[in-house]
């Protein structure tokens, strides 16, 4: 962990998307310095399925050692916008420090997102990073080292990062291209940068994204906190950066990252927008691809057991399914995946866990299927074998799914429990 200086005592913050996750994260970290904190966020009353408020991130913040002025803001409203400003600047007399936290994210394809989530995504990302900077600007440029810093990713234009998620893509590298922007615009007098995670960090909307178990291949937030610490206490000649928070920490100094991890040892999920080796968590079961054989229609016809020890890895990982699907299976998921796959061996097959006893193999499901997952079959025989994380899979453009997004995360659960078997 990195350790406090107190360079950010007395200093103002204005972050938004504060009262929970990275935000209040980053908060609590300035806190332990004495800062002041302005928590600009929409939740006033307790959400249903979300913990945390403005007031309830102000006690947490206060406790730190910090002051804290929770203000009622949905970044979609510019009078929202410039009301928490003022009110920030007459109780604190200033500002000195803009986290641009918030974010909306929808991670769906072209023709599956709605014209309501295209616009909640450009209006919290791209027209509410700007708004906020615009109003803080002028009170920024009147601090000593005044910053902005922006969560958002390097602009990576490799079409992988957008075919399956394009509005919400455009969003956030519109957050970065402000930074590019502003960085320039105000440089010598406030540094403007950008931060992101090297690998998925446990929030609210990551267990919302990923199901029950996600949070073992993330961080905490605490990484994150460290490293805009580590940038909002350099000079503000630093500025225009893209920067990534491991290897922010890792030039600073720090050495043990297990501290960060939820579950330490585990392998960990790449975040999005950074090009990695997709084939690099869960290396164990490697010798399971064999070179694929053709069957005969003779051999088709044979006993199991001579079938078992021919099928190809995609006939073969169904066979395994099919004897693993149990009653518990069906009544929890309740829900009809179909695989269309391309390359060798090719085609329709399909697991159903919602008719009673369940069933899986080749063709199309006796219902209509509830998710539809499009990719090649050695992708496929890697998901299934615990190679390829379906999540990863998906970030990273060699799984596209439509359809019912909580099922296809359920269907991961069962993924881990059967590659014991696999």
């Amino acid at each position: 962990m990195l350790p406090n200086t107190g360079k950010l005592a007395g200093c103002t913050l204005f972050i938004t998307g504060a009262s929970r996750g990275i935000g209040k994260a980053i908060a609590l970290k300035a806190a332990k310095d004495g800062a002041n904190i302005v928590i600009a966020a929409k939740t006033a009353e307790p959400h249903p399925t979300l913990s945390g408020t403005i007031y309830t991130a102000a006690a947490e913040i206060e406790a730190a050692g910090g002051k804290a002025l929770p203000c009622v803001v949905n970044v979609r409203e510019e009078q929202q916008i410039i009301n928490a400003v003022e009110e920030a600047v007459k109780t604190f007399g200033g500002i000195d420090i803009l986290v641009n936290n918030a974010s909306a994210i929808s991670l769906t394809g072209t023709l599956e997102t709605e014209t309501k989530k295209v616009n909640l995504m450009m209006d919290v990302n791209v027209r509410g990073t700007y708004l906020t900077s615009k109003t803080c600007l002028p009170h920024l440029r009147k601090s000593k080292n005044p910053h902005i810093l922006n969560l958002s990713p390097p602009m990576n234009l490799n079409p992988v990062w957008f075919k399956n998620h394009c509005a919400y893509t455009i969003s956030k590298y519109g957050m970065s291209m402000c930074v590019l922007g502003m960085a320039e615009e105000f440089r010598g007098e406030v540094a403007v940068n950008a931060l992101w995670p090297k690998t998925a960090i446990h929030t609210a909307a990551m267990d919302m994204l990923g199901g029950s178990g996600i949070e073992k291949q993330c961080r905490k937030t605490d990484i994150i906190a460290d490293a805009a610490y580590c940038i909002l206490t350099k000079p503000k000649s630093f500025t225009g950066n893209f920067i990534i928070d491991e290897t922010l920490l890792r030039e600073e100094g720090v050495k043990d990252f297990d501290v960060y991890a939820i579950a330490p040892g585990h392998p960990l999920m790449p975040d999005f927008f950074l090009d990695l080796e997709t084939d690099m968590i869960g290396r164990k079961q490697e010798g399971y691809v064999k070179e694929e054989k053709k069957l005969s229609e003779s051999h088709q016809e044979g006993s199991e057991s001579a079938a078992a020890t021919l099928l190809s890895p995609v006939a073969e990982t169904f066979r395994v399914i099919q004897g693993a699907i149990t009653e518990e299976y069906v009544r929890t998921t309740q829900g009809i995946f179909q695989f269309e796959l391309s390359g060798d061996e090719g085609g329709t097959w399909y697991i159903d866990l919602k008719t009673k006893g369940g069933n899986a193999g080749s063709g199309k499901p006796p219902l209509k299927a509830d998710v539809v997952m499009s990719m090649s079959s050695t992708d496929f025989v890697k998901m299934f074998t615990g190679k390829l994380k379906p999540t990863l899979a998906f970030m990273t453009g060699k799984l596209r799914i439509k359809g019912n997004m909580a099922l296809a995360i359920k269907l991961e659960k069962m993924l881990t429990q059967l590659n014991s078997k696999l």
